[in-house]
């Protein structure tokens, strides 16, 4: 009973810190301007089934992409025994699941066992390649400091949480094997439970098991509540990580950009301006009907994150920082200070900002900073060649030339900034017509010559 309380009390302290940041991240989400991604359901449903289920677009790379399979299904459906450990803290049973499933309960476990056993080879691969081969895309400068040692930690923590779930089951296995009327004097008859061979990998940790019926005892009881207590801890870290696209990517694949990659989205205000410009019978200068409410101006462009739209907000949270998209950015290639997935992280980094600035000190506190400038330079965005190839290889269909674009309009449309040449090209489009510096009457000159 002791035990139970105990188990509920800690259970229910890592749901609602897990909760409150939850909470924290979906209402700076929010923070974003609407837009409409309902449209064609089938597709979303269809995009978000292949890319964040099925690992679709980790085959590009596929020694990569093997080892995040291992890692995934691993993680998913392990969580199956993870439900028989909820369920055993609730009731204060073990293995539950054993009484329902008879035989097969073991050809489970050795299957969850099997899994347990491809996560750990997978995060020591990815380790390996991460701090040996030392792979270039993980070492660049924006790679430095946090975002370095929130790869290496969530690769400890499922190193650490698989081992200590294959230690359990080595302990219990023991046990279970014991004479039964043995269990019942020590009073561990709760580890009676008729036992079918051995199970497949933690079979090869029997021997290094103390023979101690009590210390296994002790050994299998802290093993099970290092699992729990590990999980909780885990799940309420990575909403502080990168990793966060464990839950991220099923929505934001769902909602991703369904149009071509390159279809640029007009902004309403502009389009408005051009109609009227094209209906004589439209007045610009009329006053607003009686009891409307003023409009209030938008802003042309993106100056910080909350005129970016909620979707470009989740794409910032979704990102995994894998680098994929800057090891194939042509821009960052030819040594160019762009780089897609810093685009992604200031974004990040720039709404946790905003939203504990929200908490502290309520809506409406300018703290004299922006997205633009103080986290991304205008030199970034304008060696952008909007190729979209960073939206191309990105695992979890994440835009981040969407949010480059918006930031060039803000540049351009608000502050007159944009480069000598372009301006020279705004200005030739105005006046004539074209991007060239010659009058429409002039333009078919070329056939006389």
């Amino acid at each position: 009973m002791i035990s139970s309380i105990i188990f509920v009390i800690v259970l229910a302290a890592g749901g609602y810190l897990f909760a409150k940041k939850v909470g924290f991240v979906r209402r700076n989400i929010l923070l974003g301007k609407d837009e409409d991604r309902s449209d064609r359901t089938n597709d979303r449903w269809f995009t978000m089934a292949k890319v964040a289920m099925g690992q679709s677009k980790m085959s590009a790379r596929p020694v990569a992409g093997i080892l995040h399979l291992f890692v995934y299904v691993g993680f998913v459906l392990i969580n199956i025994e993870v439900l028989e450990i909820l369920l055993d803290g609730f009731f204060g049973t073990h293995r539950l699941f054993h009484s329902f499933l008879g035989d097969y309960y073991f050809v489970a476990i050795n299957f969850f066992e099997v899994l347990a056993f491809l996560v750990i080879v997978g995060v020591v691969i990815f380790w390996f390649r991460r701090m040996v081969v030392k792979i270039p895309r993980f070492w660049s400068k924006e790679m430095k400091g946090w975002p370095k040692n929130d790869a290496l930690i969530i690769l400890y923590i499922e190193f650490v949480l698989m081992s200590a779930l294959l230690v359990m089951n080595a302990a219990d296995q023991i046990l279970m094997a014991t004479d039964p009327a043995i269990l019942e004097a020590q009073g561990l008859h709760h580890y009676a439970l008729e036992l079918k061979g051995h199970f497949a990998i933690s079979q090869f940790l029997v021997g290094i098991m103390p023979s101690d019926l009590a210390t296994l005892h002790y050994i299998e009881r802290g093993a099970w509540w290092f699992h729990l207590i590990g999980i909780l801890a885990f799940m309420n870290y990575l909403p502080y990580s990168k990793h966060f696209h464990i839950f991220l990517a099923f929505p934001n694949t769902f909602y991703s950009k369904l149009k071509p990659k390159t279809e640029l989205n007009n902004i309403a205000s502009v389009t408005k301006e051009v109609e009227m410009m094209f209906d004589p019978s439209i007045d610009p200068y009329a006053a607003p009907p009686e009891g409307a409410e003023e409009a209030v101006p938008e802003r042309f462009g993106a100056k910080d994150v909350q005129d970016l739209t909620w979707k470009q907000l989740m794409d910032s949270y979704t990102c995994t920082e894998c680098g994929r998209c800057t090891s194939v950015c042509p821009a960052n290639l030819t040594g160019k200070l762009l780089s897609p997935r810093k685009i992604m992280m200031d974004t990040r980094d720039r709404l946790e900002e905003v939203g504990k600035n929200l908490d502290l000190h309520g809506e409406g506190h300018d703290d004299g900073k922006s997205l633009l400038n103080d986290y991304i330079k205008p030199e970034e965005l304008w060696a952008c060649t909007t190729c979209n190839a960073c939206t191309e290889a990105c695992p979890v269909l994440i835009d981040p030339a969407s949010i480059i674009i918006d930031l060039r309009r803000y540049l351009v449309m608000e502050e007159s900034q944009g480069p000598v040449e372009l301006n020279a090209v705004y200005t030739n489009i105005e006046n004539n017509g074209a991007p060239w510096q010659f009058s429409q009457a002039d333009r078919l000159n070329w056939k006389d010559e």
